[in-house]
Formats: structure tokens, C-alpha cells, sequence
């Protein structure tokens, strides 16, 4: 099959528009992947800057897939709407087709969505991440040559897991004098002995759940990318030494998963790690904050619960120059979406100015996670080129010069044009 550019994305027109070329990615009994030589990924273009960014990955994606492998592969290009889009067209900001078409499809990618304030309503992520249990939020952070904050910044090359569906995300919160907190905080008083001094009348109370069958699910997940990619230090991050029910618990379960036949001599939790395995080891999470800075060169993969990832993804992206050069993929068991990892942006959004590395780097990993990985390692080279000739989106630019270093300051779409060209 040979597929022309305009044959390859199917733009949302009073619905969603089923392509009449490729097919679906199946999803294997054992809940992995099988993937044809054209799949069907649906995209989401995102709110502010997202529809600038995103069809610009596009681009980029599809020329390292066609650099790669010729005509033999190609993705086809399906436009679902959530966000403002949405709501303009629909009246929706998360259309019940989006998230049926997201199932139907397997593997998606999406660019920033918001959630308006003071008009109420759930996050737009957190129900495209609970929608198909995408229980892992992983973020490879790896320094590619941009502006940074920190000395040698060359020293980051780790990967966040961070737990996506439990924890204080999970919204069980009642709110300071309401009376549904009446009876909540009367309830652990009278009932479960909890002292008044904890619980004062004026409180509000937020439930942290977490439990064992989600939290291992998630350490065998980061345990098997771990080994697949050779990573040899792998850190439980946890405040299990105050938080004992909750994080001390998630610490434990995952030295219980250490321990399962699958990984028994290939995890250990004490010594130096042989070829083919990795350490196990356990990290408090103030301690793991302060050690990102001081020596990110310690850790390989981080494994940690849904609030404190949020923390340290954050932060690792930081090392690296923000969240905008970073990607991130929602993953569980074969359903993934991938995502920019940055807000929308909307004081510069329609200016033509916004930096594409996230959302084409999160476009790389989804190829990765296709098994297309010549065509993913492509994407990495040639955005590391065009940071190494010193160009980029002014955000870039200005990074350089704050360094005392020459760049050349590029709109959106002549960045991503620059990229293609390096691949």
C-alpha cells in the first residue's frame, strides 16, 4: 500500500471519519500488541497551543516512518475532539465517540487538554487515563543538548513510572464543613478511635486508597521495562516512613513483586547488578528530591505512587529545561495514550511560537511502543541535531542565550520543518 500525505489523516467532519484504508491494532490475549504495517491512531489536536504542536508531530512522525521503511509502513491518521474543540462542536469537552473510539483503536496520542476554571467538572486527563486503565504514566527524562539549569546536564537519562490510578487523585475528598464531612469525621472518631485533635470540627478530609493488586501491576511493569532496556538501578520512592498504610504498603508490595518467579534472578535488592539484571532498591521521597539534583546519575527508573510522581516527574523535567522537552506515555495492559507532558499554554497559543519537542517526542515513544523503533530512534537524533546546531522556538532560542550561546529563533512550523530535514 502506498499512501499519500493527504491520504493519511482523516479530519473530524460532524463526527469522526472511519478511514477506508489500514486497520486496527489487535489486542493479543496476553494483552499485548499486534500491529499491522499501516494502524489506524487516533489523535486528539489538545486546547491552546495544541493545534499548533500536534500537527506538527504528525509531520515528523510520519517522515520517520517513511525514511525508515519506505511504502512497506504507515500510519493512518484519525482526528478525535475533546477539550474546547469539543465542546465548540459538540457541546461536549469528552464526547462518549472519542473515548469509544480511543478503545476501538488500542494506541492514541493527544496534546494538552484543560479544564476551564470555576465551571466545575472532572480533569479531561484523568478521564482519558481511567477510561482503559491506564495504570502506568511513564516519562523517559534525557537530556538532548537544550538550555538547562544544571551542571552536565548529560548526567539525566532516567524514567519516571508514575501510579495513574490510585491515591488522593482518585477525588474521595470531602470538603470543611460540609455535612457529608460531618459524618465522615464522626464516623473515624466514634467508630475508629481517631483523637478530635486530629479531626478539629473545621477540617476537610481527603481518602488515600492504594492497593496491592494496583500498585504490582505497576512494578511489573517499570521491573520489565527495566530489564528490556538494560537499566540497572531501579528506586522505590515512597514516604513510607510516616505514610505507613498507604506508601510504606506500595514500598513493601514491590519488593513482594521482586520476589515472584518471573523476576527471581533477575531483580535483586542488595549488591552490584550482573549483566541482565537489575537493583532493586528503596528511596524516601524527600530524600529522592535531593538526590535528583545532586546526583540524577544514581537512578535509572523511578517507581512511585500517582501525588509524589506528580512531584518527581515535575522535577526531573526541570533538569533537562521543562516539561516541553519532555515526553510521556499512558500505559496498561496493551491500551496506551501518549501525550505532551506541558499545560496549554494559551497566553502564546495561535502566535505560531510554541516549542513541538514533548508531543514529537511523546509521537517517538508511541513508535517505540509500536516496535517501530528505527523510525523512533530517528526522531530522537534528528531533535538532538537541531538542539546541537543551536535552533529552535524562542523558548529554545532564549534558553541559549541566557547561556551565552548564539541560537537562531524559529516560528512552530519552520522548527518542525528543520527537524524533518535532520531525519
Amino acid at each position: 500500500m502506498v499512501l499519500k500525505e493527504e491520504d493519511r489523516v482523516y479530519v473530524w467532519e460532524k463526527g469522526i471519519r472511519e478511514p477506508d484504508v489500514g486497520e486496527y491494532i489487535r489486542l493479543r490475549e496476553d494483552r499485548t500488541i499486534d500491529v499491522p504495517d499501516f494502524p489506524i491512531i487516533p489523535y486528539i489536536e489538545g486546547d491552546g497551543i495544541g493545534a499548533e504542536i500536534t500537527p506538527c508531530m504528525i509531520k515528523i512522525v510520519n517522515r520517520a516512518v517513511e525514511k525508515s521503511y519506505g511504502s512497506s509502513k504507515g500510519i493512518v491518521w484519525v482526528e478525535l475532539l475533546a477539550g474546547d474543540k469539543a465542546e465548540e462542536k459538540t457541546g461536549k469537552r469528552m464526547p462518549e465517540e472519542t473515548l469509544e473510539f480511543l478503545k476501538k483503536a488500542i494506541v492514541g496520542i493527544k496534546g494538552p487538554l484543560g479544564t476551564p476554571v470555576g465551571k466545575g467538572g472532572k480533569s479531561l486527563n484523568a478521564i482519558l487515563r481511567q477510561s482503559m486503565e491506564f495504570y502506568s504514566a511513564i516519562r523517559p527524562v534525557v537530556w538532548l543538548g537544550q538550555p538547562s539549569a544544571i551542571p552536565f546536564p548529560e548526567r539525566v537519562n532516567l524514567t519516571v513510572f508514575r501510579e495513574n490510578s490510585d491515591d488522593v487523585y482518585m477525588g474521595i475528598e470531602y470538603m470543611a464543613g460540609q455535612e457529608d464531612t460531618k459524618k465522615v469525621r464522626e464516623f473515624f472518631i466514634k467508630e475508629m478511635g481517631v483523637s478530635e485533635y486530629a479531626l478539629p470540627d473545621d477540617c476537610g478530609i481527603t481518602i488515600k486508597p492504594m492497593s496491592e493488586y494496583k500498585t504490582k501491576r505497576h512494578v511489573r511493569k517499570a521491573l520489565r521495562y527495566a530489564l528490556d532496556t538494560g537499566k540497572k538501578v531501579v528506586a522505590l520512592v515512597g514516604k513510607g516512613n510516616i505514610m505507613k498504610a498507604t506508601e510504606g504498603a506500595f514500598i513493601n508490595w514491590g519488593f513482594e513483586v521482586a520476589k515472584e518467579p518471573e523476576f527471581q534472578g533477575r531483580v535483586i535488592t542488595e549488591g552490584e547488578p550482573e549483566e541482565g539484571q537489575v537493583l532493586l532498591t528503596k528511596v524516601i521521597t524527600d530524600q529522592m528530591l535531593m538526590q535528583l539534583v545532586l546526583r540524577p546519575e544514581a537512578y535509572d527508573v523511578i517507581v512511585t505512587q500517582n501525588l509524589n510522581g506528580d512531584y518527581i516527574s515535575d522535577l526531573a523535567a526541570a533538569l533537562v529545561g521543562g516539561p516541553g522537552y519532555v515526553p510521556s506515555g499512558n500505559i496498561g495492559d496493551g491500551y496506551a495514550l501518549f501525550e505532551s507532558t506541558h499545560g496549554t499554554a494559551w497566553d502564546i497559543a495561535g502566535q505560531g511560537i510554541a516549542n513541538p519537542i514533548s508531543i514529537t517526542l511523546s509521537g517517538a515513544m508511541m513508535l517505540e511502543y509500536l516496535g517501530w523503533r528505527e523510525a523512533s530512534e530517528r526522531i530522537y537524533s534528528a531533535v538532538k541535531k537541531a538542539l546541537e546546531d543551536r535552533i529552535g522556538t524562542p523558548d529554545i532560542a532564549a534558553g541559549f542565550r541566557k547561556q551565552g550561546v548564539e541560537a537562531k529563533q524559529l516560528s512552530t512550523n519552520e522548527f518542525a520543518e528543520e527537524i524533518i530535514k535532520r531525519i
